[in-house]
């Protein structure tokens, strides 16, 4: 018995390393043939200043550095100044990475890294809704949360956004399963990008309070304290250095939210169109967080989903790249509509599954601005968004409005 165990042991090994080793050979193809990474390029650069020469990753002499390696020469107006712009205890994640002095190496070895990040937020969005698909339907969904246009976006320009999910749907898993001090550590960890959680995180915190879960209020506050005062002491004042990077990143990207967008389209109007929405949208955010305050998990766990969905569209400076995050309520959605329509849901969520991997990548390919450099257009501020939102106030609808369904009956 012990022996056929250790083979059985060995054959999985090998398997694992027949499977990492051509997960590396094909990243090491397209990184050396495709040189990018512009996401997680500045992070590289900032973090090995940081380790090697002790220098602050929001410097001058580290943006220029950065700005060499993408264009060859420092940026002109108009071009994406690549500064770092993450809390510095960011660094801690790109920390081991830093010390590949390869970048093709080293953003190979991130790749793998986001990578795997993306099959385990879609293994636990799987856990969190409680949603067992056929097998046929699974294969898919694993290669759609790799392939779907936000996602391998994200990949492709080595984005931490990818993290933030991971870590948000972590969040979200322990407070089901009561792990309470993981809850706040991975919550408090997930602020490496502030502008795309503050909404959720204050949501979170408020229902936990309500809810008397203190330890995770505890954890996630302590373990800022401890973030944030051991930047302080690399860089005694990397609060203001970061915040002066934050306030000054709109100035060279493009437009940050749908009323940015809208606007433009509107010209005239994007002042009036700016306070609408964001009125609109922060009021509707209020009114949800007031009922769901004291309900129970699942239903925190929708108003979570909307909060996530609301917090890209209210006017908080984002971009379609982060729409990764939007993963964990797309899945709640289709895990919902599987089990709602039973036999025929399976065959609306290949539809569905299969009209987003597809006309998402049509749209990015038919609408590609090419000014400057190829960007992505504002467009793709509309469409996955709009899917989640129709798809998550369906749900409420259906079990507030129905009464033939219980939140609790989809996880």
């Amino acid at each position: 018995m012990a022996s056929r165990k250790q083979l059985n042991g060995l054959i999985i090994i090998a398997l694992a390393a027949v499977v990492f080793g051509g997960l590396f050979w094909v990243n090491y193809q397209f990184a050396k043939n495709n040189p990018g990474g512009n996401d997680f390029l500045p992070h590289y650069v900032g973090a090995r200043a940081l380790i090697f020469e002790g220098a602050s990753p929001y410097s001058d002499k580290v943006a220029l550095e950065i700005q060499n390696f993408v264009f060859g020469r420092p940026a002109i107006e108009g071009e994406n100044e690549t500064r770092v712009v993450y809390p510095l205890y960011s660094a801690l994640l790109f920390a081991p990475f830093a010390l590949i002095g390869d970048y093709i190496l080293a953003r190979v070895a991130w790749m793998i890294f986001l990578e795997i990040s993306l099959i385990v937020t879609a293994f636990m969005g799987l856990k969190l809704f409680e949603w067992k698909p056929k097998l046929s339907i699974l294969g898919f969904y694993y290669l759609f949360s790799i392939l779907w246009y936000h996602a391998f976006r994200s990949l492709i320009n080595g984005n931490a956004v990818i993290l933030v999910s991971l870590m948000l749907t972590g969040t979200l898993y322990a407070i089901k399963t009561k792990k309470d001090k993981a809850a706040g550590f991975l919550l408090a960890f997930s602020t490496i990008k502030p502008n795309l959680v503050i909404l959720v995180i204050t949501f979170i915190l408020i229902w936990c309070l309500y809810q008397k879960r203190i330890q995770v209020i505890i954890w996630f506050f302590g373990s800022m304290l401890v973030l944030t005062l051991g930047g302080m002491l690399v860089i005694p004042n990397w609060i203001l250095q970061n915040i002066w990077e934050i306030l000054n990143y709109p100035a060279y990207n493009p437009a940050g939210s749908i009323a940015e967008v809208i606007g433009n389209w509107i010209p005239g109007m994007q002042s009036i169109i700016k306070w609408m929405i964001g009125i609109c949208l922060g009021a509707l955010l209020v009114y949800e967080w007031w009922i769901a305050r004291k309900q129970e998990f699942h239903w925190f766990l929708w108003t979570a989903c909307i909060t996530l969905l609301i917090s890209q569209w209210i006017g908080i400076q984002t971009d379609p790249g982060n729409f990764i995050i939007l993963f964990t309520p797309f899945v709640m959605v289709i895990a919902f509509l599987d089990k709602r329509w039973n036999k025929f849901g399976s065959v609306a969520v290949v539809a569905i599954l299969f009209v987003v991997l597809i006309g998402l990548w049509v749209l990015f390919i038919t609408t590609l601005n090419y000014d400057k450099q190829p960007a992505q257009s504002p467009l793709l501020f509309l469409p996955f968004p709009g899917i989640v939102l129709i798809g998550l106030y369906w749900i409420k609808w259906w079990v507030t409005g129905s009464k033939q369904m219980l939140w609790s009956d989809f996880g």
